[in-house]
């Protein structure tokens, strides 16, 4: 069996599954309970706020848990605009975001704010002109991914960030879940993001556990009302277990960043040279300035849920690219937004590495995509 669909999600790193495991069977306390069980639970939330801090380079007070991306990206975009609508009610996100963002988007066009999405050119990156053009005075939010999640484009956060510098009034928020251990950090946490989102089972950890950057001073609204957990920001019972997990995940994902990149970077290139010998292969995905993980390609005429049950068949999976679109059947919201005509698009499918892949795995990927390929040659 190959797993090449890392994207949608990871496997979790045995010595993070132990970790909940551990923390599950021996620390089951509530952690707003006044008793011992509660304190014990209460070190152990603290203790993994204050690694994924230092390991980000942040401050505790400004990691707050949620139960993933989608929440986070909900909760951010959604708390910014109602917290500060008395400033204006103009929002801008690019046009290839996550649904997390882009529907939350759409609803609080609904509340009465308006939208714009920024365009992106033919290869994916953000028209930092057309963003510029976009700001008005009563812009209070610029939502921008780190990573594009369908073909990994690695957007300009750094250039977005100098752009907002003198704008202090609107709040900068990246979704940072494709980002972590395949991009340096700082490339999407400089100094000027206001909020970025994070989902741990990206990097290895359980599923249902993320969180969010908030900075220092920033305010937002809570997505959850109710017990006041969280520093009365987020209300629920915190999911203990699978946020120690996260932390331990992270710190293993980015104690191994460096060389998992180079290694990610040298089989995405094998496989781009190898698609590349096939005429009706389109290669969307670029290799420079774009994440190391993800190649994304379509074979002209053929569906790409078509070519996705073919590998299936060989127990090689992979995707149609945005998981949480896939079974949908539309084709990818990134591609439409490049330029590439709908019939086209349709023909994505997305490769996405992980740092436990190797090549002879990427070699057996290429050998079974011939056979796919001849097979196809009628239709096409």
């Amino acid at each position: 069996m190959i797993y090449f669909d890392n994207s949608a999600t990871t496997q979790v790193y045995p010595e993070v599954l132990k970790t909940y495991t551990e923390v599950a069977t021996k620390i089951w306390g509530n952690p707003s309970s006044l008793h011992h069980l509660g304190s014990q639970a209460t070190r152990i939330l603290e203790a993994a706020r204050q690694q994924i801090a230092e390991l980000l380079g942040k401050k505790a007070e400004e990691i707050m848990f949620t139960s993933g991306g989608t929440e986070g990206d909900n909760w951010v975009i959604k708390g910014v605009a109602f917290e500060k609508a008395y400033l204006g009610k103009h929002i801008i996100v690019s046009a290839v975001e996550h649904p997390a963002v882009k529907e939350s988007a759409l609803w609080l066009k609904t509340q009465g704010f308006e939208v714009d999405f920024a365009p992106v050119d033919e290869a994916g990156y953000l028209d930092l002109q057309a963003l510029e053009n976009l700001i008005r005075k009563d812009t209070i939010l610029v939502s921008v991914m780190a990573v594009n999640n369908e073909i990994g484009a690695v957007q300009p956060i750094q250039a977005i960030a100098d752009l907002l510098a003198d704008k202090p009034t609107i709040s900068f928020h990246v979704d940072a879940v494709q980002a972590v251990g395949k991009v340096p950090t700082d490339s999407y946490l400089p100094e000027r993001v206001d909020f970025a989102t994070f989902s741990g089972h990206k990097f290895h950890s359980v599923r249902g556990v993320g969180f969010i950057y908030a900075k220092a001073g920033k305010r937002l609204q809570p997505l959850l009302t109710g017990g006041g957990q969280e520093g009365d920001h987020r209300s629920t019972t915190e999911n203990v277990a699978g946020i120690a997990a996260t932390a331990k995940a992270l710190r293993m994902t980015l104690e191994k960043a460096e060389v998992a990149q180079k290694r990610l970077q040298a089989m995405k290139e094998v496989i781009v040279a190898g698609l590349q010998d096939y005429k009706d292969v389109v290669v969307f995905s670029q290799l420079e300035n774009a994440a190391p993980n993800i190649v994304t390609f379509g074979v002209k005429y053929i569906r790409g849920e078509v070519i996705v049950h073919a590998f299936e068949e060989h127990q090689i999976y992979i995707s149609t690219t945005s998981a949480c679109s896939s079974k949908a059947g539309k084709p990818a919201g990134t591609l439409i937004a490049m330029g590439v005509p709908q019939k086209l698009a349709q023909t994505a499918v997305r490769v996405s590495l992980d740092e436990d892949n190797d090549m002879g795995q990427v070699e057996q990927f290429l050998t079974i995509f011939k056979q796919i390929y001849n097979k196809t040659q009628k239709v096409r």
